[in-house]
């Protein structure tokens, strides 16, 4: 397995971009519901905080806060993507590779994780989220977005970022 380079950070603030295998499917939402589900069971066990998320057909994008005691959001994303792989049917295409590794053919292996360390990067990465459903063509202004779980994208947030970053005593 590869070692990635990854900062971790106890109670850090991350952003990630996850992205299913296959870019052209909508199985992120056309299962919103198992993907809330799947999201809420991990919290459960391994607590963290949703400071900005956007879920879009084949990619998703967060901004999450841990706690205090702990720096393992690899294994918060390995459960989520596990949990919500388990629960579709399995009717995807498989590699070899992943034929002989008995992987599913749902996400890609790697995502995207940068740590956030200011209050305007912090700023800029919840405005990302923010605009990504514009960036893809799905909505023609943000504030067009649906909120919560009802519309086509959903989308989660919630702006904690002076709290944060007085709490980790962060100049701002």
């Amino acid at each position: 397995m590869s070692n990635y380079r990854r900062n971790f950070v106890h109670g850090g603030c991350y952003f990630f971009t996850v992205n299913l295998l296959e870019r052209q499917r909508t199985l992120l939402t056309d299962h919103i519901d198992l993907l809330r589900d799947s999201v809420r069971r991990v919290k459960v066990l391994y607590p963290f905080h949703i400071d900005a998320w956007v879920v879009l057909p084949d990619h998703m994008h967060a901004v999450w806060t841990l706690p205090p005691d702990t720096n393992d959001f690899p294994v918060r994303w390995r459960l989520i993507k596990l949990l919500f792989s388990k629960g579709l049917p399995r009717t995807e295409r498989l590699s070899s590779v992943r034929l002989q590794r008995a992987e599913r053919g749902i996400w890609q292996r790697c995502y995207w994780e940068h740590t956030i360390s200011t209050e305007r990067d912090y700023a800029q990465h919840v405005d990302y989220v923010h605009a990504n459903p514009l960036k893809h063509g799905h909505v023609k202004r943000v504030c067009d977005l649906p909120k919560g779980h009802k519309g086509r994208i959903p989308l989660f947030t919630a702006m904690f970022a002076t709290a944060f970053f007085r709490r980790i005593g962060a100049v701002m």
